[in-house]
């Protein structure tokens, strides 16, 4: 066997090691669900949800946004949130995630019931949806 063939060995099992790691940082988080535009026009057909805008800059609202707050704002306008930490609270930026960012805040801040638009925006326009 050659050098090279035995350095290859060698990195073999650091090279998975990585991707183990590195692959448990993009799993989502517990804290948050993700919702496709379709199912969430479908819930917004049937039920008066709370739909919050997270996007910075501000971008065009998915018809029956109640409110936009940039997502690295929460903390300092949650006045304007829901005073039930139970309520759902829906989560849409422009494509995804900011809306994650604004549900690990909104988590923090004691809410429970955090689902963010998967694709944001762009996947609400791609499946023909409305803007305000």
């Amino acid at each position: 066997m050659n050098s090279k063939t035995i350095v290859i060995k060698k990195l073999y099992p650091i090279i998975a090691f990585i991707f183990i790691v590195t692959g448990c940082a993009f799993q989502k988080p517990d804290y948050v669900k993700v919702i496709t535009a379709p199912e969430l026009n479908q819930v917004m057909q049937k039920e008066d949800i709370f739909l919050v805008d997270v996007h910075t800059p501000k971008q065009r609202h998915i018809k029956g946004t109640d409110l936009f707050i940039p997502y690295n704002e929460i903390e300092k306008q949650k006045d304007q949130l829901p005073k039930d930490k139970n309520t759902p609270i829906y989560l849409y930026c422009e494509s995804g995630p900011m809306g994650n960012a604004a549900a690990k805040s909104l988590y923090e801040l004691g809410y429970r019931n955090l689902t963010n638009l998967d694709g944001g925006a762009k996947a609400w326009n791609k499946a023909g949806l409305d803007f305000e």
